[in-house]
């Protein structure tokens, strides 16, 4: 197994920053590596329950992942698991995410972490994934 961890500092109140990684119409600004699109979703992480996503690459390929909101602690911390799905729809590895945010004077530190990853290459898949997305999401502050 294997574990990844991404840090951000935000130059935007942690208020702020909590409804961008918990409420849909936010996540959807961010949510995916860069050129991709999520026209199926339900992502609400502003409380407990099941979660999906199918991100639409420019290519036509399809990457469908989902799992269950598993935590969330107003405004520093949202937690859910994340399972990508195969070409009959069958979830595959789960392994659990969490959303950290802390004050830091005006700005918020955001900490990504993302544990029970199957192996070092889906651990940097995903960090390749994660970072691409995050750029968006710096981009919205």
């Amino acid at each position: 197994m294997s574990d990844l961890k991404i840090t951000r500092r935000f130059r935007a109140g942690i208020d702020h920053v909590f409804r961008y990684v918990s409420e849909t119409e936010h996540l959807l600004k961010w949510w995916g590596p860069e050129g991709v699109s999520v026209p199926v979703h339900r992502l609400d992480f502003t409380k407990p329950g099941p979660w999906m996503s199918e991100m639409h690459a420019p290519d036509g390929r399809i990457f469908k992942v989902s799992g269950q909101v598993t935590r969330v602690e107003v405004p520093s911390l949202v937690g859910f698991t994340w399972a990508w799905h195969d070409e009959t729809d069958t979830r595959g590895h789960e392994s659990h995410i969490m959303i950290e945010l802390a004050r830091d004077g005006e700005d918020t530190i955001f900490t990504l972490t993302q544990t029970g990853l199957a192996d070092d290459s889906s651990a940097k898949s995903h960090d390749e994934g994660w970072t691409s997305s995050l750029r968006k999401l710096e981009a919205l502050f």
